[in-house]
């Protein structure tokens, strides 16, 4: 069975589905495995490395998918499938995406949509690309800050440490609290979940925020923040508003399953800080955590703060977060590998394939997206 790589065609977009590493694994599962030329380039990896791992090169897209079975992917591809072929990305599923992969006869496997379970964390390509995007995020407020994260003591004086705060508290900004330390930062952090609050000081920051009834319950059995009132917002607001007016940078990370990223930091809040403050939004590509954002854009606003409103922030740090996506990729495949027919074998009863799999044998299947019985 061959299996195709394609190069992402998506603007912005410098990650690759596999790498050297994992082809030389694919093809001991017995795949062939085709690479489309230049897949790895804005990865740092050369066409040379993937045939001397033993994959074949493709000119063009066409080329690669000629005959594939299977069809990894970071985004869902612009070039038309085999039908009846297998792909597997993250997918961006909803539900007029998951008809078109239908009536195009593809079996379509959305990773972002993998449940949270222990058995699935190797697969998890969420997590895997988050936790890049927290360190990222860190490390550019850190280039645009234009004093300095720890504190410098000189014979000319002392340089203060950075006040860092973080907000959202997921895989994400849990590596900003941690990296943002690393570099000398005087960090805080909130979030609505409960069991965020242990984590948080688990890595020596300080816990911000409101915390009633409703909060208890502001996580879903799959790990996510659940959307809250709008009365808690409002209250939640005034906590933090007091806050970050006395913030070097702050880094937003809060996303909601499903939902635009929920707005925590008002054009007030903006202008309360001080001139050369970094706000730095890893939830631009949802419409972003504070109000002044400009997605895919680095903004300096009025009072002298600048927004950087980035998207896709994986695809920042590309050679690494390629490393771990196609890993997850790997080990999907992997786990529904039939090693004597040499072919994926997808049980629909598997809670992890039950919670990918957009599409089979030309129909809708996921209850997300599925047509009503």
């Amino acid at each position: 069975m061959r299996l195709a790589v394609l190069k992402e065609t998506k603007p912005g977009e410098s990650r690759v589905a596999a790498t050297p590493e994992t082809v030389k694994k694919l093809i001991a599962l017995g795949l062939d495995v085709t690479v489309q030329q230049g897949a790895g380039h804005a990865s740092g990896m050369p066409d040379a490395e993937y045939e001397a791992a033993g994959a074949t090169l493709a000119a063009d897209a066409a080329a690669a998918l000629e005959g594939a079975g299977i069809v990894f992917a970071v985004r869902a591809p612009e070039a038309p499938l085999p039908r009846g072929a297998l792909l597997i990305g993250t997918l961006q599923a909803d539900a007029g995406a998951a008809q078109a992969f239908a009536d195009a006869g593809v079996d379509a496997c959305a990773m972002e949509l993998l449940p949270r379970i222990t058995r699935a964390q190797s697969m998890d390509v969420l997590s895997s690309q988050a936790n890049l995007a927290g360190y990222r995020a860190v490390v550019e407020s850190a280039g645009a800050f234009d004093r300095g994260f720890p504190m410098l003591m000189t014979a000319a004086g002392t340089v203060p440490a950075a006040n860092v705060f973080v907000m959202g508290a997921g895989v994400a900004g849990l590596q900003a609290i941690a990296t943002a330390r690393r570099l000398g930062g005087r960090v805080s952090a909130t979030d609505v979940r409960p069991a965020a609050k242990e984590e948080i000081k688990s890595l020596g920051a300080s816990f911000v925020g409101y915390e009633d009834e409703e909060s208890k319950a502001a996580q879903t059995t799959g790990g996510y923040a659940k959307q809250l009132s709008a009365e808690f917002y409002a209250k939640q607001a005034e906590v933090v508003a007091a806050h970050i007016a006395k913030q070097d940078v702050v880094i937003c990370t809060a996303l909601v399953q499903g939902r635009r990223a929920p707005t925590l930091v008002t054009e007030a809040m903006v202008a309360s800080m001080k001139p050369g403050s970094v706000i730095v939004d890893i939830a631009a590509d949802a419409g972003g955590n504070c109000a002044m954002t400009r997605p895919g854009e680095l903004h300096v606003t009025d009072n002298g703060v600048k927004i950087l409103g980035y998207t896709n922030w994986p695809g920042r740090i590309p050679a690494a977060a390629s490393a771990l996506y196609s890993r997850n990729l790997l080990t999907f495949l992997s786990t529904f590998w039939d090693k004597e027919a040499k072919a994926p074998k997808l049980n629909p009863e598997d809670e992890i394939v039950e919670g990918v799999a957009l599409t089979r044998g030309g129909a809708v299947v996921h209850k997300m997206f599925a047509p009503a019985a």
